[in-house]
């Protein structure tokens, strides 16, 4: 329906100027978000109102008036019908869907629990000094099931107790308990119901994004690749580094199987060799005394981290895959 048609059927005007102000907001911002205000406390959205300030428009509207609005702006209305309803607010913005739905998402505000509210997680009264006095509210600990002492007329909790489970319901004692503790525990954050980026609707479950997922996702794919690469030695700067890295540690490990001595490989060729001659000694020494013979064997020189270096350098060229040497030079050249 048009505004001009509404005009013509006597709608009352507060409601024209709600609907033609979201209609500019509409117009003006490809980004909006519809929120579900049920159950939050305005103090949550004054505080989120401050936090998208210059970022974002937060307006609470009737669902109904909001419909017409989107109507007017040739939005898909019946996309977004099933989320208009209850309560709810519209934050208008410039910014990219995903980027507004994961700082409201992730503003999280902290309040008391009431008598009769359902939790989502344990509760713990912690150990030590309440700050409250020995009185008539030692017998609420002790409904409570929180073993306590008193020291210098004060109370102390004697050890962490979970008070509640997930899925527990808060009693009148431990509500009015938590709030002489000061433990504000319950956390306030809106739920997002869609978002709008330009003419695409998405529903609010698709708007959470795991960062630390993907940046997972987003090093192993970096990872698959280079070693592809490395595979096929593909001719890019990044990629060559890796593999003359690889292939100069593939050559003296081979260099030093066939003993093949040069300037760079001698050192490792000797020490191949020492490690073999004090294997097979400590293997005779085993029947040394059967034969009557006294042999001594000399612990291996070298140094832990070359033993380790080796086993890296035989169980890669097992394997044939990269060296953790080798992936940290061509993340470094990737990534800087």
């Amino acid at each position: 329906m048009s505004i001009a048609k509404a005009q013509q059927r006597k709608i009352p005007g507060w409601k024209l100027e709600i609907v033609t102000e979201l209609l500019e907001l509409v117009k003006k911002h490809p980004t909006f978000l519809v929120v579900d205000l049920t159950g939050i406390p305005a103090k949550h959205v004054q505080m989120l109102r401050k936090k998208l300030n210059k970022k974002a428009v937060l307006k609470v509207v009737k669902p109904r008036i909001a419909l017409k609005a989107f109507e007017a702006a040739g939005l898909p209305v019946k996309e977004l019908e099933p989320v208009m309803t209850g309560q709810v607010m519209l934050i208008f913005t410039d910014m990219n869907v995903f980027e507004i739905a994961d700082l409201v998402q992730n503003f999280v505000t902290k309040d008391y629990y009431g008598p009769g509210e359902t939790v989502d997680k344990e509760i713990v009264i912690p150990e030590g000094n309440t700050g409250l006095p020995a009185g008539p509210i030692l017998s609420t600990f002790g409904r409570l099931k929180i073993p306590t002492k008193v020291q210098g007329n004060v109370i102390y909790v004697a050890k962490d107790t979970v008070v509640v489970k997930p899925g527990d319901v808060i009693s009148s004692d431990l509500a009015a308990l938590l709030q002489k503790l000061g433990l504000a525990l319950k956390e306030i954050r809106v739920k997002i119901k869609c978002g709008r980026e330009g003419n695409l609707i998405i529903p609010g479950d698709k708007l959470k994004l795991n960062i630390a997922e993907y940046e997972d996702m987003i090093k192993s794919a970096t990872t698959d690749a280079l070693k592809l690469a490395v595979e096929l030695v593909i001719p890019e700067p990044v990629v060559l580094q890796v593999v003359f890295t690889k292939a100069f540690k593939q050559a003296l490990t081979l260099a030093a199987e066939a003993g093949f001595i040069t300037a760079e490989t001698a050192e490792y060729v000797i020490r191949t060799a020492q490690a073999r001659a004090l294997a097979l000694a400590a293997e005779i020494s085993k029947y040394a005394p059967e034969l009557g013979l006294e042999v001594k064997v000399q612990a291996p020189q070298v140094q832990p981290a070359e033993r380790k270096e080796e086993k890296e350098e035989k169980k890669e060229e097992e394997s044939k895959e990269l060296s953790e040497e080798a992936l940290a030079e061509g993340f470094s050249a990737l990534f800087g």
